[in-house]
């Protein structure tokens, strides 16, 4: 084996079973990556230097080709389902020999990183790649070690990704030819059949979602920012709720995007870098997102370019709804240097609710805090996705991130329940959804009233002005804030038609208490008794 580099670690390949392949590629620059890269035609060079890259088919997760190896050291803690479905451990074995031989006389790329900006809870990983866009992708997603940790880098976990092999479902037990297989007694995560990048990512993250919780830290699906006087504030969100677009402001340093972790000692990024979504990307809502996509560093994943001039079209989805952009997150001018904050003083919890049924802000009780991570509400729009019909469809994505947790949910919901009582953290539930009737008669609330309801809650405005209960759902809506009329903030006000507002509230909270029902064992009274109610 030609190995290539001059950051090589003393642990080898050879620990990963990987003794035949052709050439090795240890800890490559992105100036290098770029070349190769470039040179064996994977990606192109967009105006302003981004690299390009195509993934093919697969432009986004495979969810239902993502499988956990029953052991017997982690079998009892897994949350055995849809979303975490066994695979046998021969079968495993048998796919990652068929995988390294596949790889015989082969060059591959290593990247060994940290994942976890907290030293004390961080994760070593090796990251080793068919392509070379993959490991840049890698290098800018998570944390560099020094020279001198590179030298002696150990992974604790290892990724091995080349979607060139693809399974055959018939004998190596998988559903398809492509595979997400993650093995704890092995430490080691193969995945095989797709170029989507995301996988890498969000292996990863699943696995400090495993590991953490042991270590009394709570794994988030969130992004944090801190403000001038150090408070530090988590921002959950499933896609379309405003997470990153809330959190991205210009006068609070931002820790992270997207995945972090709460310890006794404050929250950490878990990630060195952002995988921002870039589809309709506009200069003028988002600038710092928008400029990372026209500079040298960047990875811009299924986004259309013109061949000749080499400019981008963001608007242009005939790949996909979901192009990409990793970047290291110093791209960002106001990103933490630390990626480290204090505990949270305020936890935000974000909703797009397409019924128009919730307030555009309430304040949750620790106990209601605990019954809304768990149920982890958005709406998806009729049209956005195929099969969705012609009215909004109710999403729920247990702790705001479900197919990333192998425990179950209560585990992660007790450590946050845990956490807000602790550090007396202020819990607030924002509806960045329709106002004024459901989707197709009202409209969205406007980005600068959600904003300076947000602001007034973090800056404690709202922690002084009475509130009044909402029926259904027992929240505590604010009766006034500065810079936004009153009567949109109870949503009953806001519907010409009361009685329908009924209607679909009533609705709405037969649905939670319906989806619900799957965590009723797992908490406590208290958070039963904090449940929405049809009035």
């Amino acid at each position: 084996m030609e190995q290539l580099g001059s950051h090589k670690s003393s642990y080898g390949l050879n620990n990963n079973g990987l003794e035949n392949v052709g050439k090795a590629y240890w800890n490559l620059s992105a100036p290098a990556l770029y070349r190769e890269a470039l040179v064996r035609g994977e990606a192109t060079l967009a105006a302003g230097g981004p690299l390009v890259a195509i993934t093919g088919q697969h432009t986004g997760r495979s969810a239902n080709d993502k499988f956990i190896v029953k052991d017997p050291g982690s079998e009892q803690n897994i949350w055995w389902g849809k979303v975490n479905k066994p695979f046998e451990d021969s079968k495993f074995d048998g796919l990652h020999a068929k995988m390294k031989e596949h790889l015989t006389g082969k060059e591959v790329f290593v990247q060994d990183c940290f994942a976890g900006a907290d030293a004390t809870h961080r994760l070593p990983v090796r990251i080793i790649t068919e392509c070379a866009w993959h490991n840049l992708f890698a290098r800018n997603m998570f944390i560099q070690p020094t020279a001198e940790e590179l030298a002696d880098f150990k992974p604790e976990f290892t990724i091995l990704q080349v979607p060139s092999f693809e399974a055959d479902p018939a004998v190596d037990g998988t559903r398809s030819e492509v595979f997400v297989l993650a093995n704890f007694a092995e430490k080691l995560v193969i995945i095989g059949g797709t170029s989507y990048a995301g996988e890498i990512k969000k292996s990863v993250f699943s696995i400090l979602n495993y590991l953490l919780p042991e270590k009394q830290v709570l794994p988030m699906h969130c992004s944090v920012n801190v403000n001038e006087a150090g408070n530090s504030t988590v921002f959950f969100g499933l896609s379309g709720t405003g997470k990153t677009t809330l959190s991205a402001d210009a006068s609070k340093m931002l820790i992270g995007d997207d995945e972090h972790g709460w310890s006794d000692d404050g929250v950490f990024n878990f990630e060195g870098g952002c995988y921002a979504k870039v589809i309709k990307l506009s200069k003028e809502a988002e600038p710092e997102i928008f400029e990372t996509t026209r500079r040298f560093g960047t990875v811009l994943e299924n986004v259309v370019m013109d061949e000749a001039t080499g400019e981008l079209d963001l608007d242009d989805n005939r790949y996909t709804e979901n192009t990409r952009a990793s970047y290291p997150i110093d791209f960002i001018p106001n990103a933490s240097e630390t990626g480290v904050a204090s505990n949270p003083t305020n936890v935000i919890m974000l909703t797009a609710d397409a019924f128009g049924v919730l307030p555009p802000i309430s304040r949750l009780t620790p106990e209601q805090a605990m019954y809304h991570f768990l149920s982890g509400y958005t709406a998806k729009l009729a049209g956005t996705e195929k099969g969705l019909g012609n009215e909004p469809q109710a999403t729920f994505s247990t702790c705001f991130g479900a197919p990333f947790m192998p425990r179950h949910p209560s585990v992660y919901a007790e450590l946050l329940g845990d956490k807000i009582a602790q550090h007396g953290v202020n819990c607030w539930l924002v509806n960045t959804g329709w106002t004024g009737g459901e989707y197709g008669t009202g409209h969205r609330m406007p980005i600068g009233h959600t904003r300076a309801l947000v602001n007034a809650a973090l800056d404690g405005t709202l922690l002084d002005i009475d509130t009044e209960k909402d029926p259904f759902f027992g929240l505590a809506i604010p009766v006034s804030c500065p810079g936004v009329p009153s009567d949109i903030l109870n949503p009953r006000n806001t519907w010409a038609d009361k009685a329908a507002y009924d209607a679909k509230a009533a609705d709405l909270v037969a649905r939670f208490i319906e989806n619900f029902e799957q965590f009723t064992d797992y908490v406590g009274d208290s958070v039963l008794k904090s449940a929405p109610k049809i009035a």
